[in-house]
């Protein structure tokens, strides 16, 4: 077969080019620290990297949601850690009015501490969290769960019926905001029963209540001394109550905070493992590369001057 002088020119000079590229592609490689630049240069890499983001990015999310989820749940704890020392507070007042000694003036400044103790827990239960939203109003978060009547002292809950959950991985929700009914007018399984049986006072505020209004009570109207005594055993039974409750939510609390650290840790493994699968995808072998960049630089000087060579050949100055 018989080679026109174009033919080998376009040859020679298809090789130059063609090196040329190859060399760029390398230093490219170098410059960027990156093997696929542009999906051509390996598409089935290239492909895999794609998934591998996806994957980191929702890691990401997740880790987000974590932040959020363990700064709704320390805020709570936070609040339950402060209610729970009221209503200890409490307690202590009412053993102190269970005295059969008091008088009439003792049980009124009583009352006067345990009414400020209930006005307390009614504002911790109506917390918010630093966007002004009602921590323990479920969903209901624009307004107070718990409003106290101005004549009688009531406290009625009219928060949401339900707690705020977040997803803090692909597999798992947890309770980040619990309702003002599931933290102050709820009972543990072991809860504290009347003396007839029945099920014990759930609600905190109506169990102090009670107490207030035996103790705001003159001694000599009561029938008998077993009535005031009544109302007193009555409310501290509702306190234990509440507090048990209250430390059942605390622990519930405590034992996510903890889950979420272990889950921190292996959002941060997955981060590693991910970083790891996408530089073993696209990123430059430096070995590797400037050993070729290093070969084709060689190349590409051999086929200059090859071609260069060719060039000044008669034949080629004629074709010209």
């Amino acid at each position: 077969m018989r080679l026109s002088t174009n033919l080998i020119y376009q040859q020679n000079m298809d090789s130059v080019l063609n090196g040329q590229s190859r060399w760029q592609d390398t230093g490219v490689q170098l410059s960027t620290g990156l093997r696929v630049n542009k999906p051509s240069d390996d598409p089935l890499a290239a492909s895999q990297a794609v998934l591998v983001q996806q994957a980191q990015a929702e890691n990401d999310q997740y880790g987000v949601a974590r932040t959020f989820a363990t700064q709704s749940m320390s805020q709570e704890e936070s609040i339950l850690s402060s209610v729970t020392s009221s209503i200890q507070d409490a307690q202590t007042l009412i053993v102190q009015a269970g005295d059969g000694t008091l008088s009439n003036d003792d049980r009124d400044s009583l009352a006067t501490k345990l009414q400020g103790i209930k006005d307390q827990i009614l504002n911790l239960a109506n917390s918010t969290d630093g966007n002004g939203r009602y921590i323990f109003a479920g969903y209901n978060s624009d307004k107070p769960p718990f409003t106290s009547d101005p004549t009688t002292g009531a406290v009625t809950y009219n928060g949401g019926d339900k707690a705020i959950s977040q997803q803090v991985d692909a597999s798992r929700t947890m309770t980040i905001n619990h309702t003002g009914s599931q933290v102050f007018n709820a009972l543990t399984g072991d809860a504290v029963k009347e003396p007839d049986g029945t099920v014990g006072e759930s609600d905190p505020f109506k169990t102090i209540d009670t107490a207030l209004t035996a103790l705001k009570t003159p001694k000599e109207n009561f029938a008998n001394d077993t009535d005031y005594t009544d109302a007193i055993d009555k409310s501290n039974r509702g306190l234990r109550n509440l507090l048990n409750n209250v430390l059942s939510v605390r622990s519930e609390l405590g034992t996510q905070l903890s889950e979420l650290d272990k889950l921190d840790t292996l959002g941060d493994d997955r981060t590693l493992n991910n970083s790891d699968k996408l530089s073993a995808l696209v990123n430059t072998d430096w070995t590797a590369a400037i050993s070729q960049y290093s070969l084709q630089q060689v190349a590409l000087q051999a086929s200059y001057k090859t071609f260069s060579n060719m060039q000044g050949m008669s034949l080629f100055q004629m074709n010209s």
